[in-house]
């Protein structure tokens, strides 16, 4: 028996055979093309066609993250410049294949040197030039392997049109030997709700056909276990069963201490699954969606639809709403679509709305109306939150409260998510209502890692020390006020990470809906002074993986690591 150790994506386990993805398909050679250029132009566009077809198709049958993410990798098909590329390439008498194969190549380096979240793109490349070369081939493209039984797949990492349509049926548990608790694998097995282990090095060496368990609460593949190593995971993944489907209460720990779990949203077409999988209100609903996908912003009108929409479907619960968050990876023309050297720390959030104060104004006016209408309702009203992104002083915070109170929104807050309004947690929050931490952006500003580059993605990893100490001064410093500080970020929805949020002094906990029962049960098996014990035991550690660690001893143990 052999423990491969990786990050674990939610309390799931997992038994079974393994089966490896594919490998690649073999680069082309350097070859002049039989055929007329015309005729080589015409099969290229072809295949870009289909294939960016495919991929939108996949992203529709999908839906959620996943159809955003494939919907971004069928425009990079088509993009211009790219194309642009390639046909340099056919014009040169190159194959189509090796046309494709060498312009996508030149292409990702070129987005690599971008760095950022064209940086990250470039991995996605990868992915189309084998769909679109397979297509001019004539043979399937590499994928997720059929062995004819269920299965534990095994890979480097998942292209996103692959992880978006996995068979749950058959595929068992995904296990990785890249990728971090916040790439694209990690947050769709997280929204699927499918046993993960992400970043497990060693798996590279496994081959098909061996068994394995795949614990994701321990953030360990088993290889080769014994009997009773079966029965007992098989024991335990029927346990988590039967607990999903016990009657649906609110977050609570072990003690009685409430702690209300939330969803974070896109969409209001989300509401009513995060309903049914136990939401006690929205703690992040992202605006995004009305602007992302115009050339100019929306119309109140518009604006107030789907916010009325969001709000009716949470009749006295808390919805937490988060004015538009654009720049850096979502630059709007309307907006901000100036270049910048690193839009990461450049016009985003609250800046780049103070610099179009009419779009903010415009939302406001939208939110403050949708809460009227609402509160006119049969149903009665929502309890309307709104909080501003990216918010990094003391001036910024008391710019934003007093705009939204102008207009009526009684309830205003900001989102903690650079380091400089974490340590001023103390002044921000004797301004505004409540804090909201983002850690996906504070992990990205405090470790000086892109969460969009993958070369650095071992960095992004919300269980660092340093981020748990910004995070335990903003809670501090809302016991001190007497306000409510949340989680949003992906950290609220690792069980484990939950309980040292709280013990940090986080008061709610908002992720992605499928996260919530398991976050609901590992809050149940803690009291509130187990949750600061562990809370100080990954305080003490040097680094994030130590820091896991360190909880996961003290989590149990029932006296003091």
């Amino acid at each position: 028996m052999t423990e491969l150790r990786g990050v674990g994506i939610g309390l799931g386990v997992a038994q079974g055979p393994i089966a490896r993805m594919a490998e690649p398909l073999p680069a082309p050679k350097d070859a002049k093309s039989e055929l007329s250029v015309e005729e080589e132009t015409a099969r290229v566009r072809e295949a870009v066609g289909a294939v960016a077809r495919e991929l939108e198709a996949r992203g529709a049958q999908a839906g959620g993250a996943a159809r955003d993410v494939l919907e971004a990798q069928a425009m990079i098909a088509e993009d211009p410049t790219l194309e642009a590329e390639v046909d340099s390439r056919l014009a040169a008498g190159k194959t189509g294949e090796f046309a494709v194969h060498d312009a996508f190549a030149s292409f990702r380096e070129q987005l690599i040197a971008l760095g950022g979240y064209l940086g990250e793109r470039a991995a996605d490349l990868d992915d189309v030039a084998q769909r679109v070369i397979a297509r001019l081939r004539g043979v399937a493209a590499p994928g997720i392997p059929d062995p004819g039984h269920p299965f534990v797949l095994v890979a480097k990492d998942l292209a996103p049109a692959d992880t978006a349509l996995l068979d749950l049926d058959k595929v068992l548990a995904l296990v990785t030997t890249e990728g971090g608790p916040t790439s694209h694998t990690a947050i769709l097995a997280r929204e699927k709700s499918i046993v993960a282990v992400v970043g497990a090095s060693g798996a590279k060496d496994l081959a098909d056909g061996r068994t394995v368990i795949v614990d994701a609460a321990a953030g360990v593949v088993t290889v080769d276990p014994s009997d009773d190593d079966l029965v007992r995971a098989r024991n335990r993944a029927d346990a988590r069963k039967a607990a999903a489907s016990a009657p649906l209460t609110d977050g609570a720990l072990a003690d009685g201490t409430k702690v209300p779990l939330l969803a974070n949203l896109g969409k209001p077409g989300g509401a009513a699954e995060a309903v049914a999988l136990g939401a006690e209100g929205v703690g992040l609903f992202r605006t995004e969606f009305l602007f992302l996908s115009s050339s100019s912003a929306p119309t109140v009108e518009e604006q107030r639809a789907a916010y009325i929409e969001l709000l009716s479907a949470f009749p006295g619960k808390k919805v937490v709403v988060r004015v538009l968050d654009a720049g850096a990876d979502k630059p709007l023309p309307f907006l901000n679509d100036a270049h910048e050297e690193n839009p990461a720390l450049g016009l985003r959030g609250l800046r780049a709305l103070r610099a179009s104060e009419d779009i903010l104004r415009e939302q406001l006016t939208a939110l403050a109306e949708a809460d009227a209408a609402t509160r006119a309702s049969e149903a009665g009203p929502a309890d309307l939150w709104v909080m501003a992104p990216m918010v990094s002083t003391v001036e910024e915070t008391r710019y934003f409260t007093a705009l939204a109170q102008d207009y009526g929104l009684k309830t205003t807050g900001v989102m903690v998510e650079v380091p400089s309004s974490a340590l001023l947690a103390d002044r921000i929050l004797q301004i505004a209502d409540f804090a909201s931490i983002g850690t996906n952006d504070l992990t990205q500003y405090t470790l000086a890692a892109d969460r969009l580059l993958g070369s650095v993605a071992s960095f992004q990893d919300p269980w660092h020390p340093a981020v748990l100490r910004l995070i335990r001064e903003v809670g501090a410093a809302g016991r001190a006020n007497g306000k409510p500080v949340g989680i949003c970020g992906e950290a609220a929805a690792d069980p484990l990470l939950a309980v040292v949020l709280v013990g940090l002094g986080a008061t709610t906990l908002s992720m992605a809906p499928t996260a919530l029962a398991d976050v609901r049960a590992s809050l149940l098996t803690h009291t509130l002074d187990d949750a600061r014990r562990i809370a100080e035991a990954a305080l003490a550690a040097d680094d994030a993986a130590s820091a896991r660690e360190a909880a996961q001893a003290a989590s149990s143990s029932p006296v003091a690591a």
